[in-house]
């Protein structure tokens, strides 16, 4: 890790990618409004989503997708389901991977997990989840979201989850079990969806080149280009309007081998993370007695618009970006369903 976690404290697993320090995170924020913007798919709702989608990719790259979606989620306690790129090297699935820690060190301060943690995790079956730190120590698709969460709002809590392999019947019944489960809590404590709880969801979109073993299109170049981030695009709207299984089923089932769900069939890193997050969230609205839609906002890659002017100050990329190496960024908000 670029920062160790130390006793009940997370530390930083990525400190290339990502800022380290409150100045970083004051420059990444300012600049990510900068045009040229992401790709628009919809118009913004207002602040106070229930939910979203937003991308983990360095901060250079992906920062003006960040800005497009993370200010919308203005509720104190958010339940952060990121990807597990690991879950191989821990030989991890079918279950939901909670942390350990108190809270978790950020740019901006000490990020507090919510004692929705372990309320969640007594309404869950033993055999649902498990608590790992070092699990959450190998993985950094949660910890990006966290920093720009925290910048936004200082008293934010989280409770992060991350999401292994999985197939579909495990997926969609561990989802349905988490949203009933935040559901209760939410209730107990006299929460409202939107305003004082979200759940936000980490995912990037295509990963294309030789080097990600997916040339579907040829190995690169712009007519690739154009034919990946097509269907990446193709894929986001599909997951628009009000919340069904069958959608983040599709979904599922588009990304990954239905009988070998570990294995990609397009190399969306979001491929368990979107649709356990969408179920969780169809879950936890159904509950609360509230409709939910969702709304594609952006997208961008790390080769279609300019990177943010942040290198000089200490940021820098983990990857390469070019036409034969390159990765989409999706982004989407859950809001309530506007009354018939």
């Amino acid at each position: 890790m670029a920062i160790p976690s130390a006793g009940e404290i997370r530390g930083q697993l990525d400190g290339v990618g990502f800022a380290t320090t409150a100045g970083q995170m004051k420059k990444v924020f300012e600049l990510s409004a900068a045009p040229p913007s992401p790709g628009r798919l919809g118009e913004a709702p207002p602040p106070g989503v229930a939910g979203a989608i937003c991308p983990h990719d360095d901060y250079l790259y992906a920062g003006r997708v960040y800005r497009e979606v993370l200010p919308l989620v203005t509720a104190k306690t958010v339940v952060v389901v990121g990807v597990f790129h690991r879950f191989r090297k821990f030989d991890a699935k079918d279950v939901l991977v909670f942390d350990t820690y108190r809270a978790w060190r950020a740019p901006d301060g000490e990020v507090p997990v919510s004692p929705l943690r372990e309320e969640i995790l007594g309404r869950l079956p033993k055999g649902d989840t498990v608590a790992d730190a070092a699990m959450h120590d190998s993985e950094h698709s949660v910890e990006a979201l966290v920093y720009w969460l925290k910048h936004l709002r200082k008293d934010v809590e989280i409770v992060p989850v991350i999401v292994p392999s999985m197939g579909w019947e495990r997926l969609s019944e561990l989802g349905e079990r988490l949203g009933a489960a935040i559901a209760a809590s939410a209730k107990a404590r006299g929460l409202v969806l939107g305003r004082d709880l979200a759940v936000v969801v980490s995912a990037d979109a295509v990963h294309y080149g030789p080097d990600f073993r997916h040339v579907p299109f040829g190995d690169g170049g712009i007519d690739a280009y154009a034919k990946a981030t097509a269907r990446d695009v193709s894929m986001l709207r599909a997951l628009g309007g009000p919340l069904e299984a069958a959608k983040a089923r599709a979904f599922h089932e588009t990304c990954v081998n239905p009988d070998s769900p570990a294995d990609y069939r397009v190399t969306w890193c979001g491929r368990y993370s979107i649709p356990l997050g969408l179920v969780t969230l169809s879950r936890l609205g159904r509950d609360l007695g509230v409709s939910l839609e969702a709304r594609p906002l952006a997208y961008a890659t790390s080769v279609g618009t300019p990177e943010l002017p942040v290198r000089g100050d200490g940021l820098g990329e983990t990857a390469p970006a070019n036409l034969y190496h390159f990765v989409g960024y999706p982004s989407l908000a859950i809001v309530r369903s506007a009354p018939e």
